[in-house]
């Protein structure tokens, strides 16, 4: 059952895709880090292999330092990047303040559930550790061990139920809403690299 405790053990992340710029996204498979970069590259996206459905996924995180307004960092599951019929459970930090961090899900393309919750901490000060924990009767957003977020499942209303993949990126995203989301972007402190580091999936079978 998706409730048990198995749909939770977690195995170290091994092998990605990129989705572009792979020049800028470098992947230790040794030491389960990774460093995604950005610059007049512009981003880059990394995603598993394979998507999960329901199951804990975690990453210690570190974002870059200087002005980073207009760009936003994240980790988030999808089940594709781009479909806009995806369900999706999202972690993104907003360039213009990385005192925050947002949450969001989508079920069959739909989101609007936004909720911007304080760290206590700056993002790039130094590697903290953010959680999504998805179950088909609940999700949970974690940071440094804290739920900050969580929604159960209720009768008659959509939940995230399609497979997904773990994904990560970095990207401009001033152009959104007239850059009121992220903030402006200015560049005054490329490159910005965002780090990742002890990233964990589920540990049972991954669906292909």
């Amino acid at each position: 059952m998706a409730d048990s405790a198995l749909y939770h053990e977690t195995q170290p992340l091994k092998e990605i895709a990129i989705d572009y710029t792979p020049e800028a996204c470098d992947h230790c498979r040794e030491t389960n880090s990774i460093a995604l970069t950005y610059d007049h590259r512009g981003g880059a996206r990394w995603r598993t292999t394979t998507r999960f459905q329901y199951g804990t996924f975690s990453a210690k995180i570190k974002c870059p330092g200087g002005n980073t307004s207009g760009l936003n960092f994240n980790i988030y599951l999808s089940s594709l990047e781009g479909d806009k019929s995806q369900d999706e459970i999202d972690f993104e930090f907003l360039g213009k303040d990385l005192t925050t961090v947002q949450t969001n899900y989508y079920t069959t393309g739909t989101g609007n559930r936004e909720q911007i919750h304080d760290l206590g901490f700056n993002g790039s000060d130094g590697f903290h550790e953010y959680v999504i924990k998805w179950d088909k009767e609940f999700m949970e957003w974690l940071i440094d061990g804290k739920v900050v977020r969580r929604e159960e499942r209720k009768h008659g209303e959509s939940f995230p139920d399609k497979p997904m993949f773990l994904y990560a990126s970095v990207w401009d995203a001033s152009y959104i809403d007239e850059a009121r989301w992220t903030g402006p972007y200015h560049g005054t402190d490329a490159p910005y690299v965002c780090e990742y580091k002890d990233i964990l999936v589920p540990a049972r079978t991954a669906i292909e």
